[in-house]
């Protein structure tokens, strides 16, 4: 049986994954559970899952899941902050480490889980576009595993050759095409785009996400960072990546060979197909995703993307062509964009302008150690609050 920490539990990837687990008792048990401030979800799962440790993200909401789980008799033990994040991704006890904390604040504890050699089930991307050299560095040097949990490069993990750590060119690859739904903005005039509100940006056609990832999808920035990351997981230059649109999101991704052959993975949009991969890797397990009914699908449609109307996926092309932390400084400012635009302080389509912005104020610098990265991280948001 192995031991499983979930790292944002309560979002979508971790309330997928309990799912999952709920399915497989006999397979994994949960040590730990963590959550930023829903104390009514995490005290669920608490008295659900049973795990040893429980951790908030701020001491206040730590202290009040405490008390609630006292009173029910329950004996987990609960942390708060990121030493506390920290701590449960590297306990001997877990085996495995999903890693679904939403934005840069995942990349500590994801950082901790791959110092301490576990199986890391990466849900958060920005681990690796805010550090992808020094993260992929500590996974090779503590022998950690990374398994995309992304239903895009989960989806490029399985179609890739075993041994494509050896360099694509090596293995026969051409290239990877990842696939986008293009968001609900896919077909709307772009002198629409000014007056979307948070609601439509948040309605995503296929997909049941958090805020703040539907709106990334909606700009396509999501699909930008997805880029960056692949680069990083599968040893490649940007170059060799390929954005498609394909609005029915059922082929999740593919992959280009030498000799012609494009093999795809294909499934319905469910969060639970990747996850079940991954936890169970090499093997195979029940997800309990439906079927995949191609008669029902009946067609598949393929787009290049629009730069002008997802300026976002260039600003993302150009950040890691910088390299450097330029993929730093464009995730931050984009958090603070994004979040600016969830609270009406910001348009739609002010969410580029104020990451290019950002950009082109803080010049790009060698990514040669974390706390570098945390600084230009800690800078590009100061920036561009200021910018608002």
């Amino acid at each position: 049986m192995k031991g499983l920490t979930v790292l944002g539990s309560t979002g979508s990837i971790g309330l997928s994954t309990l799912d999952v687990v709920t399915r497989h008792p006999e397979r994994y048990r949960v040590v730990a559970l963590t959550a930023n401030r829903d104390v009514d979800g995490l005290l669920g799962q608490c008295l659900s899952f049973k795990p040893q440790i429980a951790v908030m993200a701020d001491a206040t909401s730590a202290a009040e899941l405490a008390k609630r789980l006292a009173e029910n008799g329950s004996d987990v033990e609960v942390l708060s902050g990121v030493a506390g994040l920290e701590q449960v991704a590297a306990m001997p006890e877990a085996d495995y480490v999903m890693a679904a904390i939403v934005g840069a604040a995942g990349l500590l504890p994801a950082m901790a889980a791959v110092r301490a050699g576990k199986r890391v089930l990466l849900a958060n991307k920005e681990a690796l576009v805010v550090s992808g050299h020094l993260f992929m560095e500590a996974a090779e040097a503590h022998e950690a595993e990374i398994l995309p949990i992304d239903s895009e490069h989960n989806a490029v993990f399985q179609c890739m050759p075993a041994d494509f750590r050896r360099g694509l060119e090596q293995v026969g690859v051409r290239k990877i095409l990842l696939t986008a739904s293009g968001g609900p903005f896919r077909t709307m005039p772009l002198e629409g785009l000014k007056a979307v509100t948070p609601e439509q940006a948040c309605a995503h056609p296929n997909w049941d996400m958090g805020r703040k990832i539907s709106v990334d999808s909606a700009t396509m920035m999501n699909k930008g960072l997805e880029v960056i990351e692949a680069c990083w997981l599968f040893h490649t230059s940007p170059q060799q990546i390929q954005v498609v649109l394909h609005p029915q999101s059922v082929i999740h991704s593919m992959v280009e060979y030498n000799d012609g052959s494009v093999l795809a993975q294909l499934g319905n949009p469910d969060m639970r197909t990747p996850i079940a991969h991954a936890l169970a890797w090499p093997e195979r397990i029940d997800s309990g995703v439906d079927r995949l009914d191609l008669f029902q699908i009946a067609r598949l449609d393929f787009e290049a993307p629009d730069l002008e109307r997802f300026p976002c996926l260039r600003l993302a092309y150009e950040a890691v062509e910088a390299g450097g932390t330029a993929p730093t400084v464009l995730n931050a400012a984009n958090e603070v964009a994004v979040q600016a635009f969830l609270e009406s302080r910001l348009g739609f389509l002010g969410i580029p302008t104020l990451v290019e912005r950002t950009l082109n104020a803080l010049e790009a610098r060698p990514a040669d150690s974390l706390e570098l990265l945390l600084d230009q991280d800690r800078q590009a948001r100061v920036f561009a609050e200021q910018a608002l």
